[in-house]
């Protein structure tokens, strides 16, 4: 280990990894006086669309435990455990897929909000909900699909902002403002070191909000605040969740060394990070109204973010290689499903497999799904719904010139 890497090894390991006495006691007094957070979102504050009888608020079902539970049994939920989160076409079932990440992003946040006396329930909703929206093939997908959409649309396509279409719009499951904010708001690519609140207070602000995404780029998008302390927590908790476990996958992956990284600890940083950052972010945020961490932790997670950038993200491994190829694979499957729509060829897949299956879902509302008003729309919806397996499988069967590589266990 050089000098460099023994000093940064040495700084971090001499950040906290125990809460101070200090905190600990006053934790421990407010618990035993029945202390309840005043910055909590109670269930009873929740807001929604509709005032349907079986959403409301029970002791037995409380509003957030619903919202987790709709989102559960949406067939979006279930494609979590079919869409990567980094590598796209390494054979190797030891390496996260979304289903994974969404769950370690509730786990972390639920931690760190029962520490901070939060409602955890909402946090649970938001964290298994948030990534919804995303792509085939992580955020090569995301980026892929982004530019066809401001081509043909005008729209910008950010996986955040589509989660909020799947959750409230295609599949109406008619969930809580508070659960859909933190999911439009928690974009983890976008670092700070103190969360406060948005002060948003109901839908139609919300919808406005949501449609000037549509028209920004990502400059906009990254300044959403969350309107809860919960959403704050899954925020930042969808970095701690992915930069240390990320770095564990690209190890596995054998796309770098255990001993390439400047803090000389290889994938046990993912322990690292995970108690270190929990502990400062309880530490400095508890009993205030907002969520904050040190100066300390702030530059190491920016730190190590771009060291994932620098040697994970953007080294030239097989998904960049196949980057050009993956392109051209969004821009047929595109065309050629918009020219389905547009000749109403309902033995195409996207009538059988998209179009009928979400209709077939709303019909239990009382709703239909509204894909001819919009058929750019729709493909989008179509393509950002697949797992990478059902893509791959469509455009080589409809474009057999497209090389995919093909994934194997027995060669690797």
């Amino acid at each position: 280990m050089s000098t460099t890497e023994s000093t940064l090894f040495d700084r971090l390991n001499s950040m906290p990894d125990q809460l101070s006495c200090g905190l600990v006691e006053r934790m421990e007094d407010n618990r035993a006086r029945g202390w309840v957070n005043p910055y909590r979102a109670l269930d009873e504050d929740v807001i929604r669309r509709e005032d349907r009888p079986a959403d409301r608020n029970s002791i037995w079902r409380p509003s957030y435990v619903r919202d987790t539970e709709k989102i559960l049994h949406l067939p979006a939920y279930n494609r979590y455990n079919g869409k990567t989160q980094v590598f796209s076409f390494r054979s190797n079932d030891d390496l996260s897929r979304r289903g994974l990440h969404v769950q370690l992003v509730a786990r972390i946040a639920r931690d760190i909000g029962r520490a901070l006396g939060l409602n955890c329930d909402l946090i649970e909703a938001i964290g298994l909900g948030h990534d919804l929206g995303h792509t085939p093939f992580g955020h090569t997908g995301e980026a892929l699909l982004n530019d066809i959409s401001e081509a043909r649309t005008g729209r910008s396509f950010f996986h955040n902002v589509h989660s909020v279409r799947v959750l409230d719009g295609l599949y109406g499951r008619n969930l809580s403002l508070q659960t859909l904010d933190g999911v439009l708001c928690h974009n983890g690519e976008y670092e700070q070191r103190v969360f406060e609140l948005s002060g948003l207070s109901g839908f139609e602000e919300f919808d406005a909000t949501v449609d000037r995404c549509y028209a920004s780029d990502f400059d906009y998008v990254k300044t959403l605040r969350p309107m809860t302390l919960e959403a704050c927590v899954v925020r930042i908790s969808d970095i701690i969740a992915y930069v240390g476990r990320d770095r564990q996958d690209a190890i596995e992956a054998g796309l770098v060394d255990e001993g390439a990284f400047a803090d000389g600890m290889g994938g046990r940083y993912n322990s690292w990070i995970l108690t270190r950052a929990s502990i400062d972010i309880v530490e400095h945020s508890y009993g205030k109204d907002r969520i904050e961490m040190s100066e300390e932790l702030f530059e190491e997670i920016r730190r190590a973010k771009r060291e994932n950038y620098a040697m994970i993200y953007h080294s030239v491994a097989i998904e960049e290689e196949r980057k050009d190829m993956m392109a051209r694979a969004f821009s047929l499957m595109y065309e050629h499903f918009l020219g389905d729509l547009k000749a109403h060829d309902e033995h195409s897949t996207i009538f059988r497999h998209h179009i009928a299956r979400i209709d077939k879902s709303l019909a239990h509302y009382g709703r239909t799904y509204d894909w001819s008003s919009d058929f750019d729309q729709t493909v989008i919806d179509y393509i950002a719904s697949m797992t990478d397996g059902y893509f791959i499988e469509l455009a080589c069967t409809l474009f057999p010139e497209l090389d995919f590589p093909q994934r194997t266990y027995i060669n690797e």
